[in-house]
């Protein structure tokens, strides 16, 4: 098991260097903080409501659960790897939590539902290396196939939850919210993961190259799959927030969730290559991304031209991608 080299859409790759893999150069955070800072610049002159400490604490509850996915979402993408089926897996996962909790209460529904989203996160992680799909055509398989089963299991109704709100609506801690708490927990164990254990330091090499790193004595195709659960585990805890805020499990919930957890970690500075891109990164796609929903929503900007505007940043984010990689590769 876990013997099967992964499939991977770049070509050939530099080897490795398991030392000294990180994730984004000083310059180019330095880029993004410029981004923000006009974003909310912008926005705090184009609204007297903008820099308000309810709003700003709106921003960051509006990217909790985008970024709960995003962080294994992250150490994917830099070890080449792509989850598409994270807006589905979360939908899923809270709607599993709701038709287990009408019956057997929220200590089951919760185990449930976690179960639930591990399960779902271990089918990729196997069918990607051991079976040896491509991760993409894997994602989307089960990006179809979770979508219909939320709505199999509800036929298609939303499903009321009551009593549950302590997850998505409690501030324990300074008025913050505490999916808020959560996901700031969350990233720091991640970045701290990933720039100082042997598993983060795999992850960066795997993605550069993943023969070089198999034959260095990496066991890829196991660090892939954990990777995978990791997400799968992200998905349940995501699904339960969601169903949390809204006292439902909606069949529609998590829809284009994974494009925007793609345009985060991007934008961030990851490559589509893998073998590049960090935790910090994809913070500051988030944010980018959060303050120009709500700048638009404060702005009363057409809901049709936010989804445009969502577009652009995505071709843009992996527009500059690949002039990175065409950089890069001319420098190398």
């Amino acid at each position: 098991m876990f013997s099967a080299e992964p499939q991977q859409s770049a070509g050939s790759k530099k080897a490795p260097d398991l030392s000294t893999r990180k994730g984004r150069s000083v310059p180019e955070l330095a880029a993004l903080s410029v981004v923000l800072v006009i974003m909310i610049g912008y926005f705090s002159i184009a609204s007297e409501f903008f820099l308000r400490p309810d709003n700003l604490l709106n921003i960051l509850t509006a990217i909790a659960v985008t970024g709960i996915l995003a962080i294994p979402a992250t150490m994917l993408l830099i070890a080449g790897q792509v989850d598409l089926s994270v807006g589905s897996g979360a939908a899923f996962a809270g709607v599993v939590f709701a038709v287990v909790y009408s019956s057997q209460g929220v200590v089951s529904a919760i185990i449930i539902s976690v179960a639930v989203g591990l399960l779902a996160g271990m089918v990729n992680g196997f069918l990607v290396t051991v079976v040896g799909i491509n991760s993409l055509i894997t994602t989307l398989g089960t990006l179809a196939v979770l979508r219909g089963g939320t709505r199999l299991l509800t036929d298609g109704q939303t499903a009321v939850v009551n009593d549950f709100t302590f997850l998505g609506t409690a501030r324990p801690i300074l008025g913050i919210p505490l999916p808020v708490l959560i996901f700031v927990a969350i990233a720091i164990a991640a970045i701290l993961v990933m720039r100082y254990t042997v598993f983060g330091r795999s992850l960066y090499a795997i993605g550069a190259n993943p023969v070089a790193a198999r034959l260095v004595g990496i066991r890829t195709g196991l660090i892939l799959f954990v990777t995978f659960a990791l997400t799968g585990l992200a998905m349940s805890l995501g699904g339960l927030i969601l169903t949390s805020q809204l006292s439902a499990a909606s069949t529609n919930a998590g829809l284009g969730l994974e494009l925007t957890v793609v345009t985060a970690i991007v934008l961030g500075g990851a490559s589509l290559s893998g073998g590049r891109g960090s935790i910090t990164g994809t913070m500051f796609g988030l944010l980018i991304i959060g303050v120009m929903n709500n700048g638009l929503v404060l702005l009363n900007v057409s809901s049709f031209w936010q989804d445009v505007a969502r577009g652009v940043l995505l071709i843009l984010a992996v527009s500059f991608d690949r002039l990175r990689e065409r950089i890069n590769a001319r420098q190398g």
